[in-house]
C-alpha cells in the first residue's frame, strides 16, 4: 500500500505540469514537495531498483500470483525511471561524480528520458491507483 502512494506521489511530481493545469488547488500541493523533490527521486530509484531485482529473484511467483507479479515489476520499473528523472541531481553528485564517462551518459539518458517525462508520470499514478486497489481488494481491508 505504501509502495502505491509513493508512485501517486512521484508520479504527480513527474507530471506536475499537466496536473495543475487540471486541477487548480494542486499546485500548492506539490509546490510543498518540490524542495525535496531530488531527495524523493533519489529514494525511488534506489527502491525501484531493488524492486527490480526482488523481482527477477521470484520470478517463481509468475506460475501461482502472476498479476500481482507483472504489478510489481511494472512498479519497480517505473519506480526507477521516474526517481532517476526526479533525483538527477542528487544521482550525479553522489554516485556519478567520480567518472565523467559515466555522468555523461547518465545526462544523455535522462534527456532522452525527459521527452516522456509526464507520461511515466502519469503511467506511475495509474500503477500507484491499482496497486492499492489490488491490495485492498487482496487483502480484503
Amino acid at each position: 500500500m505504501l509502495d502505491g502512494l509513493l508512485m501517486i506521489v512521484i508520479g504527480a511530481l513527474a507530471a506536475m505540469s499537466l496536473i495543475t493545469k487540471k486541477i487548480k488547488d494542486s499546485e500548492k500541493v506539490l509546490n510543498v514537495l518540490i524542495p525535496f523533490q531530488g531527495y524523493i527521486g533519489f529514494g525511488a530509484f534506489v527502491w525501484g531498483v531493488w524492486g527490480i531485482i526482488r523481482a527477477v529473484l521470484w520470478t517463481s511467483l509468475i506460475a501461482t500470483w502472476p498479476i500481482w507479479w507483472i504489478t510489481f515489476l511494472a512498479m519497480a520499473v517505473v519506480e526507477t525511471v521516474l526517481g532517476f528523472m526526479l533525483g538527477f541531481g542528487l544521482i550525479s553528485k553522489w554516485v556519478l561524480s567520480k567518472n565523467e564517462e559515466a555522468k555523461k551518459k547518465g545526462e544523455e539518458i535522462l534527456k532522452k528520458l525527459s521527452t516522456y517525462q509526464v507520461l511515466f508520470g502519469l503511467i506511475g499514478i495509474g500503477v500507484g491507483i491499482w496497486l492499492i486497489v489490488y491490495t485492498i481488494v487482496f487483502y480484503r481491508i
